[in-house]
This record gives structure tokens, C-alpha cells and sequence, in this order.
């Protein structure tokens, strides 16, 4: 697919595929309260980059309508405010009442220590940072703050979104949002930092990394050149021991066999109660520094913050952005994500099919729903799953609303 012609795919994929009800559905929350949509800005990136801020729409059909007239290459999403954005933006008491809880994670924060690729490139070895950065941030939102409704979501290129659509998650303050996402990074911008590893979130995390820890090993050769291991080596503060690993490592040559003699010299080192504060839990730094997710803390704490919406078009590779399942996310692939023109292939394969059948046995067409001839069908019902699971929310707010309006 070239560059000239995106739109125009652009262009049948927002008429026939984008999932308009569904989105709506989520982002009015059952319309308990009907700022939630009406008051919610929307931001769209034109063709050459022609940027509008503060849209805002009063239903579903008007929203449908003007991305179909506008056919944004990218739609964003910011928070809702407590008057309309396109009309009210520039008065004085404008300000943004709520805002889901985001999470940003880019493979390209882990460039200084995955291998394979770099920049924009992701490929399935570099992938297993996700996997594991999900599978973390799962755990933790749930078990440590309680937060049931997560939509997680591919960027579309080289990253994931997390969404966190619980009530109290979305009318968190802007310090309270940065203090939820300092208690998640670890890692401050990629840089090591010595981390309190009896602090249950923390094993539990180094728990996770363990379990993938030998295949990410394999597939990044963190110890293959003696670069990489003076990186490792950083993390051991009592020279000697650091000396007997150095020496082992010259020994051997894959990262398999380095990695164990390491841990092997540290433990017997801890049996013997020879490691001072400093190098008592480098095991633990080292594995942390190397897996544990690399957060964009900004993107979390700004309530006015804007952020890519589910179900875009990636401009430069054509990729949706589609819902993912945390419970197989390693069986996601990034490179076998549907992209636009594949999509449009399989609708008009579909419909030259069933044309040939109902012609040849001269039946009546049903009408099926475009999406549900494609390979997006998938990462639709992974969303009509997560807002199944927000009904429940909805379903009793508004018994409580209509008890209060019963009492007289």
C-alpha cells in the first residue's frame, strides 16, 4: 500500500469498518452521565498533518458523520471536561473534570538494552518485553489497587495501551494519577535504580520475569559482548566478587552459561554471608533493570494528556490498532496484525463469494456487518468482551439513579 493511497482506503475502512456503536457505547459509560460523550474532547490529525484539537460531538450519529467527512489518519482521545470543548474551550472556567487512567509503554525505551531491534522495528523476540510488561501491570492494577476494567490495546506500530475505565480510576486528580505511576516505575526512564525488592508488588514482579527470564535470555544475548557484560557487572558492588565473575565469564561465551555462573557465584557468596547491602540483592536489580516494564509516567499523570483511540489506523504501516487479550498476550503477534488494505481485500473477497452463491442457488442476501468478514472481527468481540464486563457497572448506576428519583 503506498503512501497515495492510504485515504482512499482510509476513506472505506472509516464507512465500513471502524466501530462506531461500540466505541460510543464505551465512552458514554452506559450514559449514566451525559457529559461522559458530550463533554469529551477529541482531537484528529488531518492529511498533512493538519491538527484539530477540542472536538466534541452531541450523539453517535454526529461523531460517525464527521469522521467520515474528515477521514482523520489519527484520532486521539483526551479527557472530559466540564462543558462542551467546542464551544467552550476558551472560557475562562474550562478544565477537565475526568479522564480514563493510561498507561503508555514503547519498545523504543528499550533500545538500550534489547538486541534485536531498534527504533521503530519490533519484531516476536523483542515482543517478549511486552508480554512481560502486560503480564506485570496486570497483576499490579489488580491486585494492588483493585481496578477490574482494563483495555488493553496495540499502538499500532511498536507499543501498548492501557486503559483503565473504573470509576474511581477516572476521576483520579492529577496527583493522585503521578502517584500511581511512581509506585509503578521502577525503572526511571530506562536508567537502574536500586529498588526495594521485599516489597511484595516488587517480588511478585520478579517473580514474572523469572518465568521468561532463560527464553529473553536466549533471544537478546544480553551477555554476548564484553560491552554487554560490563553493563551486568555495573549492578555488583564488592570488587572481588565482581573479579571471580568477570573471570568466569571469560570462560564462556553464551549468555546461557555467563548468566548461571553469575547467579551461581552470588548465591554461594550469599550462603557464606559475604556480600555486603549493596551487592545483597543484585540478582534481583539486574533482572528488574533488564525486564521490568519502561514507563511513559507523563502520558499517566496529565489529565489533559491526549491518547491514540482503539481502532485507529496506523499511517505508516496500515495496522489497526486493535484490543488485545492480556490472558494470551504471548501469543500476540505485532506483525500479523490486520492492516487496512488487508481488510478491504478480505471484504470484497467476501462479497465475491457470496455473490457467487446466492447466484448460483438464487437465494436472498442477509446483510452481515462488514467487520465480521475480516480478520477484525477478532479484536471486535475482544472489545464487546471488555464492555460486557463495564455493563455491570452501568446496570447499577442507574438502578441507584432511578431508586433516588423513586423517593418522594
Amino acid at each position: 500500500m503506498s503512501n497515495d493511497q492510504f485515504p482512499d482506503y482510509l476513506n472505506v475502512y472509516y464507512k465500513k469498518l471502524f466501530p462506531y456503536s461500540q466505541f460510543h457505547k464505551w465512552l458514554s459509560y452506559g450514559n449514566v452521565k451525559p457529559e461522559n460523550f458530550l463533554n469529551r474532547e477529541f482531537s484528529f490529525t488531518l492529511h498533512e498533518d493538519i491538527y484539530i484539537r477540542y472536538q466534541s460531538f452531541n450523539t453517535l450519529q454526529e461523531f460517525e458523520k464527521e469522521i467520515q467527512n474528515r477521514c482523520p489518519f489519527k484520532i486521539d482521545i483526551g479527557a472530559v471536561f466540564n462543558m462542551s470543548p467546542k464551544v467552550c474551550r476558551n472560557y475562562p472556567q474550562f478544565h477537565a473534570i475526568e479522564k480514563e487512567l493510561v498507561i503508555d509503554i514503547d519498545m523504543t525505551d528499550y533500545d538500550q538494552i534489547r538486541t534485536c531491534c531498534s527504533g521503530a522495528e519490533v519484531c516476536q523476540k523483542c515482543w517478549r518485553f511486552m508480554v512481560i510488561a502486560v503480564k506485570i501491570l496486570e497483576r499490579a492494577i489488580r491486585d494492588d489497587f483493585g481496578w477490574k476494567h482494563l483495555l488493553w490495546v496495540f499502538s499500532g506500530r511498536r507499543g501498548i495501551h492501557c486503559w483503565i475505565c473504573d470509576e474511581s480510576a477516572r476521576k483520579l486528580l492529577p496527583s493522585e494519577r503521578g502517584s500511581f505511576i511512581d509506585y509503578l516505575a521502577i525503572l526511571s526512564a530506562g536508567d537502574p535504580k536500586r529498588s526495594n525488592v521485599n516489597h511484595h508488588s516488587v517480588r511478585r514482579s520478579i517473580a514474572i520475569i523469572k518465568e521468561e527470564f532463560n527464553s529473553l535470555l536466549a533471544e537478546q544475548d544480553f551477555l554476548g559482548t564484553t560491552e554487554q557484560c560490563n553493563k551486568i557487572l555495573s549492578f555488583i558492588a564488592d570488587e572481588k566478587i565482581k573479579e571471580q565473575i568477570n573471570l568466569q565469564f571469560s570462560k564462556y561465551q553464551g549468555s546461557i552459561q555467563r548468566w548461571e555462573a553469575l547467579t551461581v557465584i552470588v548465591n554461594n557468596n550469599h550462603k557464606r554471608g559475604l556480600l555486603n547491602f549493596k551487592t545483597k540483592h543484585c540478582v534481583e536489580d539486574i533482572l528488574l533493570y533488564l525486564a521490568y516494564p519502561r514507563l511513559d509516567v507523563n502520558v499517566t499523570k496529565g489529565l489533559n494528556h491526549l491518547l491514540k483511540s482503539p481502532f485507529c489506523v496506523h499511517p505508516k504501516t496500515g495496522k489497526i490498532c486493535i484490543p488485545i487479550n492480556p490472558k494470551v498476550i504471548e501469543k500476540f503477534n505485532p506483525n500479523t496484525v490486520p492492516t487496512i488494505n488487508v481488510l478491504i481485500d478480505e471484504i470484497n473477497e467476501y462479497d465475491k463469494k457470496q455473490k457467487e452463491i446466492i447466484n448460483d442457488a438464487n437465494l436472498s442476501s442477509n446483510r452481515l456487518k462488514d467487520y465480521k468478514k475480516t480478520s477484525l472481527l477478532k479484536s471486535v468481540n475482544i472489545f464487546e468482551e471488555f464492555l460486557r464486563s463495564l455493563e455491570n457497572t452501568w446496570k447499577g448506576s442507574i438502578i441507584k439513579q432511578s431508586d433516588i428519583k423513586m423517593e418522594f
